[in-house]
């Protein structure tokens, strides 16, 4: 493993390790849950995923200078019950090419739940209590990497971990 993967390896347990829980927050459903960053830089609010589908929940990201991100994840059983999200900007609704979905997604991978002890998991599902932090893995990353800050006028990236800062009413 390289030098620079084990210091972010590293400052990311280090992070996790560090976040005390909320227990003000402990009785709120993974659904209405909202999470932000200390800096303030990006924050993450769920909302009820429509039922029937495979969308096991939406969110919205949020981050500097305005801009508005759709989320949503899906649990793949084939990988493990692993949380698979994906964060896209004014993709096209109805029939689209591969190529359009394509220039419309800005993040996609493993999304991960950590609890109050440090586990990392799937996110929790629809009415369960929400995770105290998510892991978002490399969202930083594929952001910086996105046109959102090339041309976008985004000036700050997001980290790949959020706390959980709130619960909607």
């Amino acid at each position: 493993m390289g030098r620079g993967v084990r210091h972010i390896i590293t400052g990311t347990a280090v992070l996790l390790g560090a976040c005390l829980p909320a227990a003000a927050h402990a009785a709120c459903p993974q659904e209405l849950a909202v999470y932000s960053q200390p800096h303030g830089d990006a924050a993450i609010d769920f909302r009820p995923a429509m039922r029937g589908g495979a969308e096991m929940a939406a969110f919205r990201l949020l981050l500097g200078q305005g801009i508005v991100l759709d989320g949503s994840v899906i649990r793949h059983e084939q990988a493990g019950g692993r949380s698979y999200g994906l964060v896209a900007q004014d993709c096209p609704h109805g029939d689209a090419t591969g190529a359009e979905l394509d220039a419309c997604i800005i993040w996609q991978g493993a999304l991960y739940g950590v609890d109050d002890k440090g586990e990392i998991g799937p996110l929790p599902s629809r009415g369960k209590p929400a995770a105290e932090r998510l892991l978002l893995a490399d969202l930083g990353p594929a952001v910086g990497n996105s046109r959102l800050y090339a041309e976008g006028g985004l000036d700050r990236l997001p980290w790949d971990v959020f706390q959980l800062s709130g619960c909607q009413e």
